[in-house]
């Protein structure tokens, strides 16, 4: 018979970590007597990340004491005391290898049912003093697993654990969890998975993800879709940077222009997907370091040649280098197609909403929805200044009468005096949230933002209002992805630099950030390209940090990385894992 052996709790505190402040409840300690159990918690408990831990879902972390056993003599170690995994419920039995997700069972007066399992986060490892921690519990296949509480009541340390019900499907938590997140994914597994009811939802969407990658790209072995978008792109068409001549420069509107590019040789480019941008290596200066940028492609998908769209920034280097000194015959270097904003087959409706020079992703995304002679329902949403700043105003009017379900609406900030109400624009004013409830937009559309911050934020904020989900609004930033540091309190303002304090002499290959646009030399004492990063203030995004679960998975421009320790699944061809990667050669990453 299993039994309860300690129950524990804690509230979340701050805890100094790496320099920095991490709120977190991993600190648990056990209790005596009784303690009520509720919907969300433990009578006294609390989690510091409510993104990733606790909830309806998330109401109990369980660890079992052969667990303890085993990890005192994996790791040497005898000062693990009840609550050291950062569980509610240390218990003797109920293993990993034989609970299944949906099984039920009865403690004191509370029923509960498991739900998945343990969450790989960092923080587990800070408790533990053991970085790798949160590698080792997957690797090792103890992770332990969550209850969610059916009947709220009492429990205490000593009730026996009496199974009431076992869970349909007979899927265990350490099966489940490799099978998210070790290499292999059998499609069938994850069919299974699928079917199992009392799976949280955040695994159901993870299985989700990992059986439309598999119908996308069959055979596909690199890379995890179901612990990120980033690997659901295909992958680079070449490695690094290849040279192409500039065949057009074309104006799209006063600070707008257009740069088409070809192969050398002649030869077609390959096609990139609807959305996707490409990066640029500049050389103004032969002397100093490139400038490296990075466009979204806003021409016709499967064209033969590629064309991005440029605005000329008052104090753009880059772009006043290319309006100023680039000509037709030039040659620049260019990274292959990237990016995971990309238009989703289907047949629900599609919004594309823009804001200036955002346009271009969408534009793309226009194009290859005029050029299927798709019969989708198509609303053209875009911003802009009047119709001297509205670029492209031509070619989507051709491409969405090409469109038998298309719609348009263009808002003129500032019409000129000449600009035609009807004709040019739709109305005055900018595209806000208050005109995109007006339009009652469909609530089964997928949606494609791209534009300023704020714009992003707002049309968000507008489509949820209106009834679209989260996972339909897809947004799309030209600069520095927005950063994902759970526990740790965001620092805004802050601008990326050289780092501070430089370890020494750097002998090593240099690291060129590219949406960032900042080039920093390699030396070992950094530890990982994720703490060079953060030695920067360049934003960055993670979870384990141990090279688990992919949060910080990242596109390779150029270069190669080598990795210690080895992550537990490889990530996509192309891409990187910098939480546990250096560089091994010049590298450029998109971040």
């Amino acid at each position: 018979m299993a039994t309860l052996l300690s129950v524990n709790v804690g509230l979340p505190k701050d805890v100094r970590w790496h320099g920095r402040t991490t709120h977190t409840g991993v600190w648990k300690q056990p209790v005596t007597g009784p303690r009520t159990v509720r919907r969300l918690n433990v009578d006294g408990d609390g989690q510091g990340d409510l993104a990733g831990h606790g909830g309806e879902q998330r109401a109990v972390l369980v660890y079992q004491i052969d667990s303890y056993r085993y990890w005192q003599e994996q790791l040497k170690r005898d000062d693990f005391t009840f609550g050291q995994f950062g569980e509610n419920f240390t218990v003797d039995g109920l293993p990993d290898d034989e609970v299944c997700i949906g099984d039920r069972y009865r403690i004191g007066s509370a029923v509960f049912e498991v739900t998945q399992p343990r969450v790989t986060c960092y923080r587990v490892g800070l408790r533990m003093d053991e970085p790798q921690m949160a590698a080792l519990l997957v690797a090792h296949a103890r992770p332990g697993f969550y209850f969610r509480v059916l009947t709220e009541g009492e429990v205490e340390a000593g009730d026996e654990i009496v199974k009431v019900a076992s869970g349909p499907g007979q899927m265990t938590v350490a099966e489940i969890d490799a099978l998210l997140y070790m290499p292999g994914h059998e499609r069938s597994q994850v069919e299974r998975a699928l079917r199992i009811p009392a799976l949280s939802p955040g695994w159901k969407s993870s299985m989700q993800s990992l059986l439309e990658e598999a119908d996308r790209q069959p055979g596909a072995t690199a890379g995890n879709a179901g612990l990120t978008s980033a690997a659901v792109s295909p992958p680079p068409a070449w490695p690094g940077f290849r040279s192409l001549k500039v065949s057009r420069i074309d104006p799209e509107s006063s600070s707008i222009f257009s740069i088409t590019m070809a192969s050398t040789d002649g030869s077609p480019l390959p096609a990139a997907l609807p959305g996707q941008f490409i990066t640029v290596r500049l050389r103004p200066d032969a002397n100093g370091p490139p400038l490296i940028r990075s466009y979204s492609l806003s021409g016709r998908p499967g064209a033969a040649e590629y064309r991005i769209s440029v605005k000329q920034e008052p104090h753009g280097a880059a772009s006043t280098y290319l309006r100023e000194h680039l000509a037709v015959g030039d040659v620049l270097e260019v990274a292959a197609p990237r990016g995971t904003f990309t238009l989703a087959r289907g047949t629900v409706p599609v919004l594309l909403l823009s804001a200036g020079v955002g346009a271009t992703p969408v534009l793309a995304m226009l194009h290859a929805l005029a050029d299927a002679d798709s019969r989708r329902p198509v609303w053209w949403l875009h911003g802009a200044r009047d119709s001297r700043n509205h670029p492209f105003a031509d070619e989507t009017r051709a491409l969405l009468a090409r469109l038998p379900n298309s719609r348009a609406y263009i808002s003129y900030s500032r019409p000129r005096d000449g600009d035609r109400a009807g004709i040019d624009y739709t109305t005055a004013g900018r595209l806000s949230a208050e005109s995109i409830r007006g339009l009652d937009p469909p609530q089964d559309a997928d949606a494609y933002i791209c534009g300023p911050t704020a714009f992003m934020e707002d049309m968000t904020n507008a489509l949820g209002a209106c009834g679209l989900a989260a996972d339909r609004i897809r947004t799309e930033a030209f600069g520095a992805l927005s950063a994902i540091t759970p526990g740790i309190a965001p620092q805004a303002g802050k601008v990326p630099h050289q780092p501070a304090h430089p370890p020494g002499q750097a002998p090593g290959p240099t690291v060129s950030f590219a949406r960032s646009g900042l080039a920093v030399p390699w030396h070992p004492g950094y530890g990982t390209l994720l703490e060079l990063a953060e030695a920067c203030d360049i934003p960055v995004r993670w979870s384990c940090r141990t090279g688990v679960c992919h949060t910080c998975e990242t596109a390779v421009l150029l270069g190669r990385v080598d990795y210690s320790p080895e992550p537990i699944e490889a990530p996509a061809e192309g891409n990187a894992l910098i939480c546990c990667s250096r560089p091994s050669a010049d590298l450029v990453l998109d971040m």
